[in-house]
């Protein structure tokens, strides 16, 4: 149970909470204060010059807010937003569709825009900077190239890993924004702002545990308030007080530490089947039973960002502190290392 909290698979309900719960403008957004800044005023001054935005990338972390800031975005220039996803835009028909059905002003979203295909994202080199689209019509002798107008439109990409991103298209963004992980009493106001739209009642104390284990994950803390309010209804009287949460994250598996069994078991992997490291991603991941992917961009960042996991170019290895957390001693060829 602890492992799907991080996942992006979601069902329907849970989607249409989530829309519910998320901020429809700035002034209800918590946390990112300078991306926050610097986005009010590119929104501020192309609706002063009545233009429409800068091309925008946002990068970081599953779960910080990229895809509430796009909809933030559209909705303070009072444009409509159509979204899509990097893997979903299969052949260049389908992103011709999808610019061609484009309105002046309006925010074109692409998640996981380093997702696109090569062939695909060279028809966007042309949209993004004359807005303009060339269409083959027909093949071989008679193919001939068809050039489209399209309006003034703002694609809003957003990225986990834009280090992936090819540089013609990382160039066509005049704006670049990276969202960083939360703090604990950012997480908690958010949580305590969720707790009133769901109707959960919580004390600070309660919000506070729940938000020390969320990982810096505004998404992450959002599914943990979701469990404990049913822990709290069926095995308290719906009230989230500090115990409660302890008991409930305890049940889930997240230890004081935001760690969950999916975490100890990558370091238990590292440390135990492979010495300590250092170890391939690959190797890891079938070690594990889990997609690279996943282990690179759900486990991984939190994971070297708290200390647990260094990544070197000959594969991860385990530290200092993840021999400390597992009640381990380091072995004597890698005791040398740390």
């Amino acid at each position: 149970m602890a492992e799907r909290l991080n996942s992006d698979v979601m069902t329907k309900p849970d989607v249409a909470l989530e829309q519910t719960l998320r901020p429809s403008a700035f002034n209800d957004f918590t946390g990112q204060a300078k991306v926050k800044d610097r986005l009010e005023i590119a929104v501020e001054a192309a609706k002063r010059r009545g233009e429409a935005l800068d091309h925008i990338l946002l990068s970081g972390p599953p779960g910080l807010g990229k895809t509430t800031i796009a909809n933030i975005l559209a909705k303070a220039m009072g444009a409509n937003v159509k979204c899509t996803s990097g893997p979903t835009i299969e052949k260049a028909s389908d992103l011709a569709g999808l610019l061609t059905n484009l309105e002046e002003g309006d925010v074109l979203f692409i998640d996981e825009i380093h997702r696109l295909q090569k062939t695909v994202e060279e028809y966007l080199y042309p949209a993004m900077e004359d807005f303009k689209l060339d269409i083959i019509i027909d093949q071989g002798p008679n193919a001939r190239s068809v050039r489209l107008n399209l309006p003034r439109f703002t694609l809003i990409g957003a990225t986990t890993r834009s280090g992936l991103l090819s540089a013609p298209l990382l160039t066509r963004f005049g704006i670049r924004e990276r969202l960083d992980y939360y703090t604990t009493e950012q997480l908690q106001r958010i949580l305590v702002r969720a707790a009133g739209l769901l109707g959960v009642a919580v004390e600070e104390a309660g919000a506070h545990e729940i938000a020390r284990r969320s990982r810096g994950t505004p998404r992450i803390a959002g599914n943990l308030l979701r469990r404990v309010r049913d822990y709290a209804e069926v095995r308290g009287d719906g009230r989230i007080t500090s115990q409660l949460a302890d008991k409930a994250l305890g049940i889930l598996e997240i230890d004081e530490n935001g760690l969950d069994e999916m975490d100890k078991r990558i370091l238990e992997t590292v440390i135990l089947k492979f010495g300590g490291g250092p170890v391939g991603v690959n190797s890891l991941a079938v070690a594990v039973g889990e997609e690279p992917d996943t282990i690179e961009e759900v486990y991984e960042p939190y994971l070297i960002m708290e200390g647990y996991l260094n990544r070197t170019a000959q594969g991860r290895i385990a530290t200092e502190r993840s021999y400390q957390k597992l009640g381990l001693k380091p072995l004597a060829a890698q005791a040398r290392l740390l």
